[in-house]
């Protein structure tokens, strides 16, 4: 495992491209969101998201999230609607996870076999970086069901097993993961706060 420390608000780029090359290679990467450390993987490459599953000790029944670039890139993972769009476009890049149709191309493997996704854009331009190249998993870095920790030295101490690379930026001043909110229904839905 190799950490690498950056600043969260000008970020080495240097920092940043590693970071992609360990995923376009497999890698699992721990990263800063504008909400809490994240775990990321190449959605395409399903033994890389499988590993994100066993180093959080996941149920393969409970989909992750995907990160992508920028709300123009949604289109890329999710059938959306012109009102899901202009919605969205409301409060991203932001602390928010939005449930949409999937589109095809998502791996049965990231959604638990469900026909929606999560979707997220975070206002943070490391994580948005990170996924230039192809969308990312994004799901906090904790193991399941255990508390969120603010700091990669904590973070790594409870996942008690190495993911390949850790952007460190120090701790982060949220412990709360993003609200998550569900747009295939007929009405906005707020599942998580």
């Amino acid at each position: 495992m190799k950490i690498l420390k950056t600043d969260n608000h000008s970020p080495d780029e240097n920092v940043i491209n590693e970071a992609i090359d360990v995923l376009a290679n497999g890698g699992v990467v721990m990263y800063p969101t504008d909400t809490v450390y994240g775990l990321g993987a190449d959605i395409f490459n399903n033994k890389a998201v499988r590993r994100v599953f066993k180093i959080k000790q996941r149920s393969l029944l409970k989909p992750l999230s995907i990160l992508v670039s920028n709300t123009d890139a949604i289109d890329l993972v999710s059938k959306i609607s012109i009102y899901q769009k202009n919605t969205i476009e409301k409060y991203l890049p932001g602390p928010y996870t939005f449930i949409l149709k999937k589109s095809t191309i998502v791996p049965r493997v990231v959604t638990s076999g469900l026909t929606h996704v999560g979707v997220r854009v975070p206002n943070n331009q490391i994580a948005c970086k990170l996924a230039t190249l192809f969308p990312i998993t994004t799901t906090s870095a904790n193991l399941s069901n255990e508390e969120v920790l603010s700091t990669p030295e904590d973070i790594l101490d409870q996942l008690g097993c190495d993911v390949d690379l850790v952007i460190d930026v120090g701790p982060l001043d949220s412990e709360n993961a993003s609200t998550i909110i569900d747009l295939t229904t007929p009405q906005p839905t707020v599942i998580r706060r």
